[in-house]
């Protein structure tokens, strides 16, 4: 199979991942937009490296997160911060009301949160295993349950305040 028709497959099967993560890194579809730009070009560039290593999902994971992280860096260092758009977050499609409320308030605490507990929580909430998470992200499994802990206790804190 043609390496450009692999690598397409490959997008396309995992879009999803993609998506996700630019939802939780950006506030506005433009940004959201260049970032998904962004992590398919960065895909693209390092496609030849995968070795197999690990599964093609956890790869995507990783190097979707990390261009994530240093796109925000690089636009915090240019000065331009969005507010969070509450628009989008209205959005969101549930079958009861009750549960919508509690998972618009949930997305809005877990924006709040730092680059790489948003990147944790949010393959935890994917249903990713700790030794996935781990290889995912390049923590020790024991380093990700901590720092889960302590994500789990942070958004305990926010939604009581």
């Amino acid at each position: 199979m043609p390496a450009n028709q692999e690598f397409t497959e490959a997008i396309k099967e995992n879009e999803g991942i993609i998506y996700k993560v630019t939802f939780m890194y950006t506030d506005n579809l433009e940004d959201r937009k260049d970032l998904y730009q962004e992590i398919v070009y960065q895909l693209w560039k390092s496609f030849d490296t995968f070795k197999g290593n690990s599964k093609l999902s956890t790869w995507i994971y990783r190097v979707a997160l990390n261009t994530s992280v240093t796109y925000l860096d690089k636009r915090k260092k240019r000065g331009q911060q969005v507010p969070i758009n509450s628009e989008l977050l209205n959005r969101l499609e549930t079958s009861e009301k009750a549960s919508d409320e509690k998972l618009k308030l949930l997305y809005e605490h877990i924006k709040r949160l730092n680059d790489i507990e948003k990147a944790i929580i949010l393959l935890y909430l994917e249903g990713k295993n700790y030794e996935e998470i781990a290889g995912i992200t390049g923590f020790s499994k024991t380093n990700v349950g901590t720092r889960l802990n302590r994500i789990k206790e942070k958004l305990r804190q926010q939604v009581k305040a």
